[in-house]
């Protein structure tokens, strides 16, 4: 008898967590948020989502050494962060600052948000509300890259806008 109660009650819990990873709209990396557009959340799928701005849109932009201006390449993906926001009305984005490794901590901190200030002043050129927009600097601190040759240190010096 108790080996059949421990088998009824091993069965149900399998049940439960089998149930657990069939939530509508999630995947497996994806983060849970009362934040949602429409019919979907932030993290998931939709239009709105963080999955949609990286793959579909952009997410980052990138800066030459010790430079917080906006190249052509870059417009050409804030115009187009500029367009989805205008189409996702709900969402806000943070944009990080980031730098590359040379240069002191504070330097790059400060770097780090000229760079998210350029990227907030030229979506809010585009039309966009800057309420919608707020901006942090990690300056060195979140590196994407770990190595001290051009190869990593440009892939560092970006700012990178994130939904909230």
């Amino acid at each position: 008898m108790k080996q059949i109660k421990t088998m009824i009650a091993m069965t149900a819990l399998t049940v439960i967590l089998a149930g657990c990873g069939k939530l509508p709209g999630l995947t497996g990396n994806s983060r849970v948020s009362d934040t949602s557009v429409g019919n979907s959340s932030i993290y998931g799928g939709g239009s709105a989502s963080t999955q949609y701005l990286v793959e579909n849109v952009g997410d980052r932009v990138f800066f030459q050494t010790d430079q917080a201006s906006i190249d052509g390449g870059s417009r050409n993906t804030l115009r187009a962060q500029a367009e989805w926001l205008a189409q996702n009305a709900s969402v806000t984005l943070t944009i990080e600052g980031h730098a590359d490794e040379r240069g002191t901590r504070d330097y790059n901190i400060a770097l780090g948000a000229r760079r998210a200030n350029a990227v907030r002043d030229f979506l809010i050129s585009q039309g966009v509300d800057g309420a919608r927009l707020e901006t942090i600097s990690y300056g060195k601190e979140r590196p994407v890259s770990v190595c001290s040759e051009e190869a990593c240190w440009s892939k560092n010096r970006r700012a990178v806008a994130t939904p909230r």
